[in-house]
C-alpha cells in the first residue's frame, strides 16, 4: 500500500507524524485536563487493529464533574452575558486554531476511526472550521421581537440560551458532528459538555483544548470520554443538563427520549439513521455523471454516513447502463490504509462493525439479492478491518438489505418503470433522512421532491449545500435540525414579557 501526494505530504509524511503524534488521553473538566477516577478503556486503530491509546473512561461521577462545571459557567460565569459579538469572535479564533491544526487533527481522526486521511483533511476538517466561523459570524446577527400591541402595553420576545447542553455526537464524523452541536449552542450563549463516541475520543479532546487556547472561559465547553452505556447514559439522565442533542443510531436515540421521560424532561434533539434512496430516471442530464456519484455516495468514508444514498433506484430503461458503471467503479475504488493519500476507502471503524455489515451482506444473499461486486473482507494481512466496496441487485423491496440501515460501503439495487412506483419505494421505509433524485425535467423534480418524505433532497447531485440551509430528518431519522440558523432553535428559548405601559 504506497501512494503518492496530496496537500498534507506523503505517505511516508503521514507514517511519521503519526508516530511522533501525542495522544489526548484525559477528560476536559472545567478548564482543566481530568483522569477522572483512574478506569480507562482501549482506542483501537482499524486501520491495523493495534491500540492507540488507554483513554480516561467517565461514569456518573465524571458526568457529574463535567455538567457541574458546565452549570457553574452558565450560572455565575461571563459567556451567557457575554457580548454576542465577543461569543463570535471566541468562536473565529476557534476556527483559526481548527485551520492551524487541520493535519494533526486530521490524522486523529483518519487514526481513530479509518477516514482517509486526505479526506478527513480537506472534507471534514474544512467543514469543522467552516462551522465553527459561520457560527462566529451569526452569533450577532441575532434579533429579537417587538409586536404590535395596544397602545397601553408593550410585548417584547427575547431569545434566550437555554443553558446546559449535552452534545453526544458518532464516531463517522467526529469533528463535524461536534462542530454541529457545540458552535450554535455557544454563539446562543449555552455551556456544553461534548460527550465524543468511545471510537473516536482523540480528536475531540484535542478540540477542547483548543477551545481553550482560542479563549472560551472555563466551564464553557467540557469534553467527557468514555462509554455509551456509562457516560452517554450519565447526561441522559441529569437532572441539571437542559437540552441534548444527539446524533446517532434510531436504537440509542430511544433512550435519551427514555433518559428524559425519568429525568428531567430535559429536551431531546434527534438525528438518527437512515436509508436513503437515490432515484434515477431516464432523463437525468447526465447518466455518467448519475452513476458515479451513487458509487461516490454509497462508498464515501467506508459507507459510514447516515445519509449515504444506499438505496439506488434506477429506472428500467437504464438500469442496465447506471449499474454497470457503479459496478465497474466499485471494483477499482482502491481499498487501503487511511494514512495513504492515494487510499480511496479506508477500513471500517471496527472490527465488530466490519462483522454486523457482513451480517447485511449474508442476509441479502438469503433474500435471493445478486452480488455484482465486493461481499468479503480484505488486506487480512494488515490487522485491519477492511472490506470491499459492495453492489447487490435484484434486491427485493421487502428484503432486509432494503429495509435495515447497514452503515458500510453496500449499495442495494431496486429498478423502476415509473415515477409514482418509484416515489413509493423510495417512501417505503422507517427513515425519512435524506433522499436524490436524478432529472432533466423541472416539473418532475419539483413533484417528486415534494412527494419524497425526507429533510433533504438533493436533485442532479448528492450530499451537497452549505451552512446556511438546515438538516435533519423525518420519521425515524428523527427532529431537529442541525446548520442554518434554525438550529439555533434547539438551544434558545423564547421568553415573553408584557409591559403595561
Amino acid at each position: 500500500m504506497t501512494g503518492g501526494t496530496q496537500h498534507g505530504g506523503t505517505y511516508e509524511d503521514w507514517q511519521r507524524r503519526a508516530r511522533e503524534l501525542a495522544l489526548p488521553t484525559a477528560h476536559l473538566i472545567g478548564g482543566t485536563q481530568e483522569p477522572g477516577g483512574g478506569a480507562t478503556f482501549e482506542v483501537v486503530s482499524p486501520r491495523d487493529g493495534r491500540v492507540l491509546a488507554e483513554v480516561a473512561a467517565g461514569g456518573d461521577a465524571e458526568a457529574d464533574a463535567a455538567v457541574a462545571a458546565a452549570r457553574r459557567a452558565f450560572d455565575h460565569g461571563p459567556w451567557p452575558r457575554t457580548a454576542p459579538a465577543d461569543r463570535g469572535r471566541a468562536l473565529q479564533r476557534l476556527a483559526d486554531l481548527v485551520e492551524l491544526h487541520r493535519d494533526e487533527l486530521a490524522l486523529l481522526i483518519s487514526l481513530e476511526m479509518g477516514k482517509p486521511v486526505a479526506e478527513a483533511r480537506d472534507i471534514e476538517l474544512r467543514a469543522v472550521a467552516a462551522t465553527f466561523r459561520w457560527y462566529g459570524q451569526l452569533a450577532d446577527k441575532l434579533v429579537d421581537e417587538a409586536p404590535h400591541t395596544p397602545g397601553d402595553a408593550l410585548a417584547l420576545v427575547t431569545r434566550e440560551p437555554v443553558g446546559v447542553v449535552a452534545a453526544v455526537v458518532p464516531w463517522n464524523f467526529p469533528l463535524t458532528m461536534a462542530a454541529w452541536k457545540t458552535a450554535p449552542a455557544l454563539a446562543a450563549g449555552c455551556t456544553v459538555v461534548l460527550k465524543p463516541a468511545e471510537q473516536s475520543p482523540l480528536s475531540a479532546l484535542r478540540l477542547g483544548a483548543l477551545a481553550a487556547e482560542a479563549g472560551l472561559p472555563d466551564g464553557v465547553l467540557n469534553v467527557l470520554a468514555g462509554q455509551g452505556p456509562e457516560a452517554g447514559r450519565a447526561l441522559g439522565r441529569h437532572p441539571d443538563v437542559d437540552a441534548l442533542a444527539f446524533t446517532g443510531s434510531t436504537g440509542v436515540g430511544r433512550h435519551f427520549l427514555r433518559y428524559a421521560a425519568d429525568s428531567n424532561l430535559k429536551r431531546v434533539w434527534l438525528e438518527l439513521g437512515g436509508k436513503s434512496p437515490n432515484i434515477v430516471l431516464p432523463d437525468a442530464p447526465d447518466l455518467d455523471r448519475a452513476a458515479a456519484t451513487a458509487a461516490w455516495g454509497i462508498f464515501f468514508n467506508q459507507g459510514e454516513m447516515c445519509t449515504a444514498p444506499s438505496r439506488l433506484l434506477v429506472h428500467r430503461a437504464v438500469a442496465d447502463r447506471v449499474v454497470d458503471a457503479v459496478v465497474a467503479r466499485a471494483r477499482t475504488l482502491r481499498v487501503g490504509d487511511p494514512l495513504d493519500p492515494a487510499t480511496e476507502m479506508g477500513p471500517l471503524v471496527t472490527a465488530a462493525h466490519r462483522e454486523r455489515v457482513l451480517g447485511h451482506v449474508g442476509a441479502a444473499h438469503e433474500d435471493g439479492a445478486r452480488l455484482r461486486a465486493g461481499g468479503a473482507a480484505t488486506l487480512a494481512e494488515t490487522g485491519g478491518h477492511y472490506l470491499l466496496p459492495t453492489v447487490f441487485d435484484r434486491v427485493a423491496a421487502d428484503s432486509r438489505l432494503a429495509r435495515d440501515e447497514v452503515f458500510g460501503p453496500v449499495l442495494a439495487v431496486q429498478v423502476f418503470d415509473t415515477p409514482e412506483e418509484a416515489v413509493r419505494l423510495a417512501n417505503d421505509s422507517v427513515y425519512g433522512l435524506a433522499a436524490g433524485l436524478w432529472t432533466a425535467d423541472l416539473s418532475t423534480a419539483h413533484r417528486m421532491s415534494r412527494a419524497l418524505r425526507a429533510g433533504t433532497v438533493w436533485v442532479n447531485c448528492y450530499e451537497e449545500g452549505g451552512l446556511e440551509v438546515p438538516f435533519g430528518g423525518v420519521k425515524q431519522s428523527g427532529h431537529g435540525r442541525d446548520k442554518s440558523a434554525h438550529a439555533l432553535d434547539k438551544y434558545t428559548d423564547l421568553k415573553t414579557t408584557w409591559i403595561r405601559l
